[in-house]
């Protein structure tokens, strides 16, 4: 067995597109060696490096994000427990986030469906306390967490 996968196994293995993979490698997600004949050629860890980006993505994280978690991880090997516990307690905290979120739009679903408020000034959901409404008049962007539930 080969220590190294061409994209065309790495893209069957891992489940994405050869052009998303092309793209992790672009953003720096993922390594390849290159041929002389310019193919490249993935080492098996990056099989464990596209989960991990895939299991980023589940939590929130944008790719961004991702890459700065990875940066601390090796990149020849599978990260050891302690190695992985900060991305870990990290990840944990953004899904405490997210379940806060989720809990905050539960308990204020009701109201808003029929509240027909029109107004982000009296949105519970998407600007609580009208924090938007304190930098000023004129559009406003959403909360974060607001804007990565759409």
């Amino acid at each position: 067995m080969s220590n190294q996968l061409t994209i065309g196994e790495l893209a069957a293995r891992s489940g994405l597109a050869p052009s998303a993979l092309r793209y992790y490698e672009e953003l720096g997600l993922i390594h390849a060696e290159r041929t002389a004949g310019g193919r490249r050629l993935f080492a098996r860890q990056a099989l464990r490096r596209v989960a991990f980006v895939r299991a980023a993505q589940t939590v929130g994280l944008s790719l961004d994000e991702a890459r700065e978690a990875m940066a601390d991880l090796p990149v020849d090997r599978s990260p050891s427990a302690g190695e992985w516990r900060p991305v870990a307690t990290a990840w944990q905290q953004r899904i405490d986030e997210q379940i806060a979120d989720l809990e905050r739009l539960r308990d204020h679903l009701t109201g808003c469906i029929g509240c027909g408020c029109l107004s982000l000034g009296k949105c519970a959901l998407y600007n609580p306390g009208d924090v938007q409404g304190a930098e000023g008049p004129g559009a406003r962007k959403l909360p974060r967490r607001a804007r990565a539930a759409d």
